[in-house]
């Protein structure tokens, strides 16, 4: 080869184009099941949320709970304060179904916009001792829900100290759950944070009005990253992280293109002081960078292709609701996720914390 010719190849080189960043675009997603808080705290985590996401479910374990349609009111009013000027975000609200919550309430809540109930068994996970002792106990709720339209969320895990605790989610299946949509079998019901191959498998073979939501930490990780060189607080959640065979069956059912399972990030932001305790707080803190995790899932997966249904689609539909207009583009572009963030006069470290994260957040939402 000539030196002329070897200059040349050289040149053409140095002067081609980069190779693009592989890049993803998709119609703004939705988070149908998100924890803000309260007070101060709304500040931190309300636009991260905000930057993501168009609407988001707000769950209703507050202190005290949120119980009536003019405390969800209240509730969405401090939230919309929170939300950072140019952002379109609208908090969905829920109200916290408890042994006595009278029937007459879910009419006013439907009236003021409220569009679901949350049902956590009574000492299941945090600030749920105010939740149900016996489903029979709110019967005539639930008759008024199905009546009235609302949505039944399911924290789907039994309390009885002598069930395993890796088992309660499989026996709130056979106890629970087939009992209630046999005795209500048209109201609506989102079995969330779902964790187990047997809850993925009895969603997929229910009716319409069965839905599942997804969290992006039970797509990634087993119960191997509360233990992985020390113990991991930040990864604790409730229900917890299971065997490696249940988090494959989830990742296929949120792959699969079944219309009835959808995102849910389960965010639930801690001091971190009280995450890193002798009793740390159950909850992972995924709020900061939802949508960049349920990627990495899906890239993991093969299955990219279907992450647009699954985050955009698949909860609106179920919800019959809308779906979004707005468009936002990830770009598969290493970036180092922040250590901490204020959270009032506390600190709250994410899951990831100072970790890299493959995918990054390009845009907000936009036309």
């Amino acid at each position: 080869m000539s030196k002329a010719t070897i200059q040349a190849t050289i040149q053409r080189m140095t002067s081609a184009a980069p190779t693009p960043i592989p890049s993803l675009t998709l119609t703004r997603p939705d988070d149908w099941h998100l924890h803000v808080r309260d007070g101060d705290a709304l500040h931190t985590v309300v636009p991260h949320s905000a930057a993501q996401f168009a609407r988001a479910i707000i769950m209703p374990n507050l202190r005290p709970p949120v119980t009536t349609a003019a405390q969800a009111v209240a509730y969405r009013e401090r939230i919309q304060a929170a939300i950072p000027a140019g952002m379109k975000f609208e908090p969905l609200m829920t109200l916290y179904l408890t042994d006595k919550l009278p029937p007459e309430e879910i009419r006013r809540a439907r009236e003021a916009g409220v569009v679901a109930v949350k049902l956590y068994p009574a000492g299941a996970t945090t600030h749920s001792d105010a939740g149900v002792t016996d489903l029979r106990k709110t019967y005539k709720t639930l008759e008024a829900m199905q009546r009235e339209g609302l949505l039944l969320l399911l924290h789907g895990e039994v309390t009885s100290p002598e069930i395993d605790l890796f088992d309660r989610e499989a026996v709130f299946i056979e106890t629970q759950l087939i009992p209630l949509r046999r005795d209500f079998p048209e109201l609506k019901i989102v079995f969330e944070h779902i964790t187990t191959k047997e809850a993925a498998q009895y969603v997929r073979e229910a009716d319409r009005f069965l839905g599942a939501t997804l969290t992006a930490h039970h797509l990634l990780y087993n119960r191997n990253a509360l233990f992985t060189g020390g113990l991991r607080p930040h990864y604790y959640c409730l229900p917890v992280l299971k065997r490696e065979a249940h988090r494959v069956a989830l990742v296929e059912a949120a792959t699969s293109g079944n219309a009835r399972f959808f995102l849910g990030t389960d965010s639930a932001p801690h001091p971190a002081h009280l995450k890193e305790h002798a009793t740390g707080c159950a909850g992972c803190y995924t709020g900061h960078a939802a949508i960049e995790l349920y990627a990495e899932a899906f890239d993991a997966a093969g299955a990219l292709n279907q992450l647009e249904a699954f985050a955009s689609f698949n909860g609106a539909d179920f919800y019959g609701l809308p779906r979004n207009q707005e468009r936002i583009t990830l770009k598969k572009e290493s970036w180092t996720s922040p250590e901490s963030f204020a959270f009032g006069e506390a600190e709250l470290k994410p899951l990831r914390s100072g970790e890299t994260l493959a995918w990054k957040l390009e845009t907000t939402w936009s036309q």
